[in-house]
């Protein structure tokens, strides 16, 4: 088995960076800080014989025309919106993406620039993003759209050439660039074209609340003319959300695959599939534990992300049970912890807590998540803020502690020392540290 990278999803396999860092934006929104959790949905023709979307072409794993003849096995024929929304929303999840289009050029709604489509070229027959979008605002969910920048299918697209020498992975592969000498600006153009028709459609058609770019390294910023196409993005819906794949010009950064070591000081989100696929694919049984992802969703909103985790329906439309139970599992430890989570922010250094942390938006609580079972004591140092109150969130059982050493007279503070909770979550314990006050920490190096 494969893991996830270049042939399972929008990555060549020479390492590059994932995304670029995004850019400050008066149209970032308010919600997006505080959802805590979003649901990746990749799902398109390249489920029906579960190869990888997209790359298993690109990279010769099946012919263009063996990936293409997928087309006649689309059926999505269990597709029901609102089940998905309702798995979704159990999931603790406040915002869904869907692949409206790959790299392969494939939409999921029926647009007017191309026969490529479900609408028009699938067993499917109909527009998936219209039932998409509806049941998710019924759900109470903000909707968001993948769209590939790139369109490995487009006759217009392989027409520049993207020469930047920090960029080894763009290789001379047809889908990607002419040969030397054989360059097209004029069938650039009509490409350009095409690509600004079809994010009209999107955003005039189905008003999503965030647009999830990808597919922007096989080009400069200046052939894409990013700058301008941000504008026009604004301008036709002046609230909408863009990923940071815009080569400078997006709202947030979405790093893959990792909880960064260094998280970006801005809005992120982490992107993480469940098992090491984005879309679905029946081999694949590498699934992630509830344990795992749990532990993974609180070190990213504990370091100020988001965590979109990636789910890949069959081409039926059927989320897998697999899956449905990591979901269902994340949801759980969700509700029991909400107040840790929801109306919170990026915690304390690392240092202060062996442990993510988060805090509420007054700065006077401080959660501390326990990945491991406490033994003797769990620690926090260098609180200055007196603590009024420590309890454990599920259970409200209060807990002793007590600060241990410091050097008050010249404004080091002693450890607090917490007394273990009796009864502990089965994945990750949050003791809640109520301040007599704002959060202050000591981040000094001690006196001696």
């Amino acid at each position: 088995m494969r893991p996830c990278s270049a042939a399972s999803r929008g990555r060549p396999q020479s390492p590059h960076p994932p995304t670029d860092s995004g850019s400050s934006s008066m149209t970032m929104q308010p919600w997006f800080a505080d959802a805590k959790l979003g649901i990746f949905l990749h799902w398109g023709i390249y489920a029906v014989d579960g190869v990888a979307e997209s790359w298993s072409f690109y990279a010769n794993e099946v012919s263009y025309g063996a990936y293409m003849a997928q087309l006649d096995g689309f059926t999505a024929a269990a597709f029901d919106g609102d089940a998905w929304a309702g798995l979704f929303a159990r999931a603790g999840a406040r915002y869904t993406v869907l692949t409206a289009k790959h790299h392969d050029g494939v939409a999921l709604w029926d647009t007017a620039q191309s026969d490529l489509s479900v609408v028009k070229r699938t067993p499917a027959g109909r527009d998936l993003l219209a039932e998409y979008v509806g049941a998710m605002r019924r759900h109470g969910l903000r909707t968001g759209l993948y769209f590939s920048h790139l369109d490995w299918s487009h006759p217009d697209y392989a027409t520049l050439r993207h020469t930047d020498p920090t960029r080894p992975w763009i290789t001379d592969n047809p889908y990607t660039m002419p040969p030397e000498g054989q360059e097209d600006p004029e069938r650039w153009e009509r490409y350009l074209v095409f690509h600004r028709a079809q994010l009209r459609e999107l955003v005039t058609g189905y008003e999503p609340d965030l647009l999830w770019f990808d597919g922007h390294w096989e080009r400069s910023e200046r052939q894409w003319r990013m700058s301008e196409l941000r504008q026009e993005l604004l301008a036709m819906k002046a609230d909408v959300v863009l990923n940071a794949r815009m080569l400078g010009h997006g709202d947030y950064a979405t790093p893959e695959q990792g909880v960064p070591i260094s998280p970006p000081e801005g809005p992120w989100e982490l992107c993480l599939t469940i098992n090491d696929s984005w879309g679905h694919r029946a081999g694949d049984t590498n699934h992630k534990s509830a344990g795992q992802i749990i532990r993974t969703f609180a070190e990213t909103i504990g370091a100020g992300g988001n965590l979109l985790l990636a789910v890949g329906p069959t081409e039926d439309g059927t989320i897998t049970p697999e899956q449905t139970a990591r979901l269902e599992g994340l949801g759980g430890w969700i509700e029991r912890n909400r107040e840790a989570v929801h109306g919170t922010e990026r915690g304390v250094p690392f240092g202060h807590h062996y442990g993510p942390t988060t805090l509420s938006k007054d700065r006077r609580t401080l959660y501390l998540h326990c990945l491991d079972a406490p033994r003797e004591f769990v620690a926090l140092r260098g609180l200055v803020t007196p603590v009024k109150r420590v309890s454990v969130l599920g259970t409200g059982a209060g807990l002793a502690h007590r600060t241990v050493g410091g050097f008050a007279g010249h404004g080091v503070p002693g450890v607090l020392y917490i007394d273990p909770p009796a009864e502990l979550d089965p994945h990750i314990t949050v003791i809640a540290v109520e301040l007599d006050g704002e959060l202050e920490l000591y981040r000094g190096a001690g006196h001696g």
